[in-house]
């Protein structure tokens, strides 16, 4: 089998949709050695997030003709590189495929992450959502067939799109292996060295925005014992300064620690650290901070509302969105119950256990024949 990748963002983003691009051309070149894989990107950059993708022995890397005409290349004019790759089914791993697919016999999966635009039109600008829109809906109607990440995905895409539920598969992302190994004490030691981190905290991961709703941490956070901090890790926006006048007005300089520009590796022994970790968002498409949690060995509670009880599983704990009052009834019934920690901790890493490596390679592989002989 010869498959092509959309890989644009394998190689620029990251963060989110390029850790699930490269995952995913990972995965698939290791599991199936046999098959050839093609990575197609306007261009490509080599860091500790990417160099992996030039050493996999079946993936082929091509760029772009022609600098100054990468956007057309990757809307339409791929598509010759793709027949004279010979390739039977291309895979659009963010939202999006080329025009022509169908008109060159070319069958075409396309993965959507989530619907966040259109259920949270707010925090978009007019201009992006009518980008997203165009290449979504177009995407949908043309791709053979539909990989969504999530439930609740899937769910969205036929509720706005009205697309057959016959099109969409569900298949799962995992987290990096990174975050399956305890680390030695001496590295843990380093790491909380490093980031000045306290010894009792909550941890939130993940962009610091509205949508992301850190503030409800901090309204639970004045409630609990004064020995508790929270620690931020993400990326700042605007969102970040009503954070920081929340914390002001309630005197919590000292127990609230934001961490910015972490390197990769060194997330795994902030993840190890915390006592519990927290995610208030108002929608996801599915959660991978959640995965890396749990198996960082570390409880998770989460809001309900969107898919992220598909990604914590039956054993972590879960509130009503917005809902600071339950959240601090959580957080309080895990702090001081040891055997319920140790119990969430042990089924949480049981459950991770279902978004390795090899079942979701096996699960795109199973879409990708379906694909190809059972239209």
């Amino acid at each position: 089998m010869r498959i092509g990748f959309e890989a644009k963002r394998a190689f620029k983003n990251l963060t989110g949709l390029g850790n699930y691009a490269r995952s995913v051309i990972k995965i698939l070149s290791q599991e199936y050695p046999e098959s050839d894989f093609f990575a197609y990107t306007p261009d490509v950059v080599k860091n500790n997030r990417t160099h992996f993708l030039f050493s996999l022995p079946n993936l082929t890397i091509k760029t772009a003709p022609f600098k100054l005409l990468k956007s057309y290349w990757r809307s339409n004019g791929m598509v010759k590189d793709l027949v004279k790759d010979k390739i039977d089914l291309y895979h659009g791993l963010s939202h999006e495929i080329p025009s022509q697919l169908k008109k060159e016999g070319i069958k075409s999966v396309v993965t959507i992450h989530d619907l966040i635009y259109l259920r949270f039109p707010y925090y978009f600008k007019r201009i992006d959502r009518k980008i997203y829109d165009i290449k979504f809906r177009s995407a949908c109607e043309n791709a053979d067939r539909i990989i969504a990440i999530s439930e609740q995905t899937k769910k969205d895409i036929i509720h706005f799109f009205g697309t057959s539920e016959d099109k969409i598969e569900v298949v799962y992302q995992g987290c990096d292996a990174i975050f399956y190994q305890p680390l030695p004490i001496n590295e843990l030691e380093d790491i909380k060295l490093k980031y000045q981190l306290p010894n009792h905290y909550l941890l939130c991961v993940g962009t610091i925005e509205n949508r992301k709703n850190q503030l409800l941490i901090l309204k639970s956070l004045q409630h609990l014992p004064k020995h508790i901090h929270l620690v931020l890790v993400g990326k700042a926006t605007s969102y970040e300064q009503i954070l920081l006048n929340f914390i002001a007005f309630h005197e919590l300089e000292n127990r609230v620690h934001f961490i910015k520009d972490v390197p990769f590796q060194d997330l795994p022994g902030i993840y190890q650290q915390a006592k519990i970790f927290i995610y208030p968002s108002q929608f996801e498409g599915f959660g991978i901070p959640i995965l890396e949690a749990l198996n960082s060995g570390v409880p998770v509670i989460a809001a309900k509302g969107s898919c992220l009880e598909e990604a914590g599983g039956p054993d972590s704990l879960y509130f009503e969105n917005d809902n600071a009052a339950q959240l601090t009834k959580a957080i309080i019934h895990i702090y001081d119950d040891e055997p319920l920690k140790l119990k969430m901790v042990n089924q949480g890493k049981k459950f991770a256990l279902n978004f390795r490596e090899k079942q979701i390679a096996k699960n795109l592989m199973a879409v990708y024949q379906k694909t190809l002989y059972h239209a």
